[in-house]
């Protein structure tokens, strides 16, 4: 254990730096966003108010108030989100080919560590979580005090205020933030289980190489298919399963994907890994 959470220590300090530059761009798109979106908001109402002498309650009914719904529908609260999953989407890649770049390939000192390989597999992906539960930290941080500027920046009777869990009531926010415990384990542990089918798929083309892609990609696709084969099987069925049945029956696919990815990952990395 001691190891592993060096080996997690370790693999957070190295993407550290470009972490807090992923903090500050997700920081700053955010508040600019919001700041020009508001600015058009009320140029939009100006027009519609003073230069057509039109009444505010018209210009409400045709574009109603401005409130963070209308901000997270903007290009920059979907880009800040887009470009925090895609960084963190190479860098599930990135955890492990960095290792082998470079003229002293780091892969030989980590695997000659005095510890378990498979703790090197388990820390990487810790990692990453980490990383995605410090990114959602973070964006609930930036909620209150983005709504907080938006008081600042349009008038009462233009705007409509948001608590917390208002604003997570926008389409689809409930993958980010699960309302539930059980919510969250179902979503992150997806997201867990994905990470862990796409590691076996950089091991697979580390020991095989070119035919490691292949060997790579028909195991992920194997692996969709096992996990939503209960889907398809209820469908077939006509709705044969009652939902608890086939939440059940997902779980305990996806809990065969994620052991599977973990034991052929150890072997890969005790058998066939070359460096």
């Amino acid at each position: 254990m001691k190891n592993y959470l060096k080996l997690v220590n370790f693999e957070i300090n190295r993407f550290m730096k470009i972490y807090i530059v992923l903090i500050i761009s997700t920081i700053i798109l955010q508040v600019v966003g919001l700041f020009f979106r508001s600015q058009s908001y009320l140029s939009e109402a100006d027009h519609w108010i003073y230069d057509n002498q039109l009444p505010i309650e018209e210009f409400l009914g045709q574009y109603g108030p401005m409130s963070m719904h209308k901000f997270l529908n903007t290009l920059w609260f979907i880009g800040s989100v887009a470009l925090c999953v895609v960084t963190l989407l190479i860098y599930v890649f990135f955890i492990w080919y960095r290792d082998w770049l470079g003229k002293n390939t780091f892969i030989y000192r980590l695997l000659m560590l005095p510890t378990n390989r498979l703790n090197i597999f388990l820390s990487k992906a810790t990692a990453i979580f980490i990383f995605v539960l410090g990114l959602i930290a973070l964006q609930l941080i930036l909620f209150p005090i983005e709504s907080l500027l938006l008081t600042w920046l349009v008038p009462d009777e233009l705007r409509l205020d948001m608590n917390l869990l208002q604003i997570m009531e926008y389409p689809f926010m409930f993958v980010l933030f699960p309302k539930t415990i059980l919510e969250f384990f179902i979503n992150y542990g997806i997201g867990l289980i994905v990470v862990f089918v796409l590691f076996t798929f950089v091991l697979f083309e580390r020991c095989y190489r070119l035919k490691g892609i292949f060997i790579g990609m028909v195991y992920v696709a194997l692996s969709f298919v096992v996990f939503i084969s209960p889907i398809f099987l209820n469908i077939l069925l006509d709705h044969y399963f009652y939902p608890i049945e086939l939440f059940g029956f997902v779980v305990f696919t996806g809990l065969v994907v994620m052991t599977c990815s973990i034991l052929t990952s150890y072997y890969l990395l005790n058998k066939k890994i070359r460096v």
